[in-house]
């Protein structure tokens, strides 16, 4: 049945944190999307920023975004390339593909449910399980901490573990690094991730100190959108390099695949703009021999690996899932067990936020008629 889309709602949401990120990121930001078409049916998606943006992203949806899509067939697919080219001359990422993400996300759950299935199910389902690795935003912790964090992972179940590196002197990243790597042993995968800090030089030095760990890879060592420093640092060390999270388009994800200087793609779904453009990056890698591992977002992550080819690692950030911070008005679509994930029966998304309208900034655009 073709249906259009005859209404978007938004809501903005303030999810607090069970532990900060850093001092200025004590919570997290997100902009629910509700999307309602010509058979009265609706759709729940989202936009998550974390810390930066929220209001942008909720703008851009209220005007631009809504004032292309009203009128148009629900279904995510048709809707997302012309959009894009719609929205393409306020900015190509960032901004515009975060908030195209909560209207693509809508609509697909929209359909799913129609269909009566989970989103994993209504793609296509080729795995009843894939693997989780443990992850922190952990670089300011005290080292004890740190070491609890690694017990604790341990004691999960998890084969491999993910720990930020980038602090100021390597000497402390070589201690930590030695701290957790005796926690858990020399048979689990150990990967770090320097969220972009270094520059070539820093990256070369502090990558050679740190192989000495037997990492699984090094991620976002460099300034994301530097493609040739990367290229630079490709020839200089051997540890594969993981990157994506800070990618927005398929484009630059194949500029970057093409260059030879990507191990790991880790495209985050919402800020490459939804479940359509992130089929589109992860059919490419396929095509190119290269692992894909989504970015953060268990819950909607774990749903799509379980789509796609092959095995993926998907990332399980300790206290993260929104399901631990108590901001699902639902069961999780997903559940882990030890080292491994799997979907609950839930329809469509399976993704509803609490309804707590005194942290909520709301907006509704009616249909084309009204």
């Amino acid at each position: 049945m073709t249906t259009t889309i005859r209404r978007i709602s938004t809501r903005g949401i303030r999810v607090p944190l069970h532990r900060a990120w850093g001092p200025d990121v004590r919570d997290l930001s997100l902009v629910e999307v509700v999307v309602e078409d010509s058979a009265g049916d609706r759709g729940h998606g989202f936009s998550w920023t974390p810390s930066i943006g929220a209001a942008a992203v909720q703008a851009h949806l209220d005007h631009d975004v809504t004032a292309f899509a009203i009128g148009r067939d629900a279904d995510a697919e048709s809707l997302w390339t012309p959009l894009w080219t719609h929205l393409h001359e306020g900015g190509g990422g960032g901004i515009t593909t975060i908030s195209m993400a909560g209207l693509d996300l809508a609509l697909w759950d929209l359909a799913a449910r129609r269909a009566g299935a989970g989103i994993t199910d209504h793609l296509g389902r080729r795995h009843e399980t894939a693997e989780v690795y443990g992850s922190g935003v952990n670089l300011h912790y005290p080292l004890p901490e740190l070491v609890a964090q690694a017990e604790r992972w341990v004691a999960s179940g998890f084969d491999a573990v993910k720990v930020k590196v980038g602090s100021p002197d390597v000497a402390d990243d070589i201690e930590r690094l030695a701290a957790v790597r005796e926690v858990i042993g020399p048979d689990r995968r150990l990967m770090i991730d320097a969220n972009q800090r270094w520059s070539l030089e820093q990256a070369e030095r502090a990558i050679d100190a740190l192989a000495r760990f037997d990492l699984t890879w090094i991620e976002e060592p460099l300034r994301a959108d530097d493609l040739a420093a990367h290229i630079a640092l490709r020839e200089r060390i051997e540890v594969p390099i993981a990157l994506g999270e800070n990618l927005h388009t398929r484009y630059r994800f194949a500029e970057f695949m093409d260059a030879g200087v990507v191990d790991v793609v880790q495209p985050n779904i919402v800020r490459v703009g939804g479940i359509t453009p992130f089929l589109a990056i992860a059919a490419a890698a396929a095509e190119r021999g290269i692992e894909l591992a989504p970015h953060l977002l268990l819950e909607l992550s774990a749903q799509l690996a379980l789509v796609l080819p092959g095995d993926h690692l998907v990332e399980a950030v300790e206290d993260a899932a929104f399901d631990e911070l108590g901001a699902l008005a639902a069961p999780s679509p997903v559940a882990v067990d030890g080292n491994t994930v799997r979907t609950t029966g839930q329809t469509g998304l399976g993704i509803r936020f609490i309804d707590d309208r005194a942290h909520a900034a709301a907006s509704v655009h009616p249909t084309e008629e009204s």
